[in-house]
């Protein structure tokens, strides 16, 4: 597929990355030429201008493109970009549209606009820690079959019932779950049933997301509610956030240091408590009742503040964290120490946006992948595949199935029943299959799994 993005910032860069990597044919536009130097490792063309310039869209090839990304900096930019495009080609267009005054008319006006679709990454950041606010215990969420199956993680406590057990015994109490994944020390297994889970053992698991409450039950997990959140930062996803936990009945106070953003805020948010202040200060936090929190949000614009803000929450003692990283390789030295629940607005939207390219290049014939969702700093990968009607090993008992070594089907939707699979389980032509792999080998087509 011919693919134009324009702008490579965070945004841009991440889908770069993904997008070359599924090896499609990628075009970048920005008007920084020192992106040349950024972006030479990856196979894609550059080409430096005005990416809402026609002439600069006819450069990048835009009469032959299937599709464009509009994702600079500039909201107006990426809207007149998608505009142009779409009334001089037969492309679609996806543009990043991050101001929350700009909402409202783009659920009416999109069709006119030309867009395919809208992505702000602020509003899925704050969605996305909402859902983890909503159960504290999952450090992770990982949403599937549109919505209907989870896969979440969980750590294995000291004083866990689940610590010493084999799996089998785990699922004899706890139908309607699978294991797909445990991360011990930095290793990545796929287990078996006589896999025996061990203290400060990541585990992930598949469920259905009605079945959330009743996993957290069946795995003998306490269950705390969140009734008071502690926001650093007055970011636009501090905003987005802190409407949703209002909303729900949660109390929310936030902490900024910009006295005409905590003017915007309160004006905002009547409901919520808005304090000016350095949120780096501990002696602040604490005058401020950090250690009385349910949960403690952070979301300045640095990575290193947040995770030092969320360290000390975590000594102090608060039960649930939830820290915004957007160099998401900053968090492995950071493991097991308290930051808790780890959120990126830039790899979020980037997702968002490589799962509509997935989307279009679905086939009948089936086999294309529809989702890819990566976790522990990509050793894990979750994928969601079509069953076509070429697919092999249809109606074939999954333990019969030669698959590749790290590889595990953990959830079939077969006509709308969800069914978390056993050996004797099997799939059928415009089936759903969720598969779990630590293959270092990038897997595209599900035929790819099997031997």
């Amino acid at each position: 597929m011919k693919i134009i993005i324009v702008g490579d910032g965070k945004v841009g860069l991440a889908l770069t990355r993904q997008l070359s990597r599924e090896d499609h044919d990628v075009t970048v536009i920005d008007s920084n030429p020192k992106v040349n130097q950024t972006l030479e490792k990856y196979d894609v063309m550059i080409v430096n201008g005005n990416g809402a310039s026609l002439e600069t869209l006819r450069e990048a090839g835009i009469e032959d493109a299937d599709l464009v990304i509009a994702a600079t900096s500039s909201d107006e930019i990426n809207m007149l970009c998608c505009v142009t495009a779409k009334y001089f080609a037969n492309v679609q267009t996806i543009a990043r549209v991050r101001n929350p005054a700009y909402s409202e008319q783009l659920v009416r006006l999109r069709h006119e606009f030309g867009l395919s679709m809208t992505v702000n990454p602020e509003q899925q950041a704050a969605n996305e820690i909402f859902r983890l606010l909503q159960y504290p215990s999952f450090l992770r969420r990982e949403s599937f079959a549109r919505g209907r199956i989870e896969i979440v993680e969980l750590e294995v406590k000291e004083d866990s019932r689940l610590a010493n057990i084999p799996l089998h015994q785990l699922y004899q109490v706890a139908g309607g779950i699978l294991v797909c994944a445990v991360e011990r020390k930095g290793e990545i297994t796929i287990p078996n049933g006589s896999f025996v889970l061990l203290p400060g053992d990541h585990i992930h698991v598949t469920a259905q997301a009605i079945d959330l409450s009743k996993l957290i039950k069946n795995l003998w997990i306490s269950v705390q509610k969140v009734r008071q959140v502690l926001i650093i930062g007055g970011s636009r996803t501090a905003f987005h956030l802190a409407k949703r936990l209002l909303k729900a009945g949660i109390g929310v106070k936030v902490i900024e240091q910009r006295h005409e953003r905590c003017l915007e805020l309160a004006n905002q948010l009547p409901k919520a408590s808005i304090i000016e202040g350095d949120g780096s200060q501990f002696q602040l936090l604490a005058e401020e009742g950090v250690e009385e929190c349910d949960a403690v949000v952070t979301l300045t614009n640095m990575d290193e503040e947040n995770i030092v803000i969320s360290l000390y929450a975590h000594h102090v003692g608060v039960p649930k964290i939830v820290t915004k990283v957007n160099r998401l390789e900053y968090t492995s030295m950071f493991d097991g120490t308290g930051l808790g629940s780890v959120v990126s607005p830039r790899e979020l939207c980037s997702a968002s946006i490589v799962h509509y390219v997935r989307a279009m290049g679905n086939t009948p014939e089936g086999g294309s992948m529809l989702s890819l969702h990566r976790m522990i700093e990509d050793k894990l990968e979750a994928l969601e595949f079509a069953i076509g009607r070429s697919t092999r090993y249809i109606g074939v008992p999954l333990k019969d199935i030669p698959l590749q070594k790290g590889v595990l089907v953990s959830c079939i939707i077969h006509k709308g029943k969800t069914i978390i699979p056993n050996g004797g389980s099997c799939f059928y032509q415009d089936d759903i299959i969720l598969v779990v792999t630590t293959s270092e080998r990038p897997i595209q087509q599900l035929d790819e799994i099997f031997i």
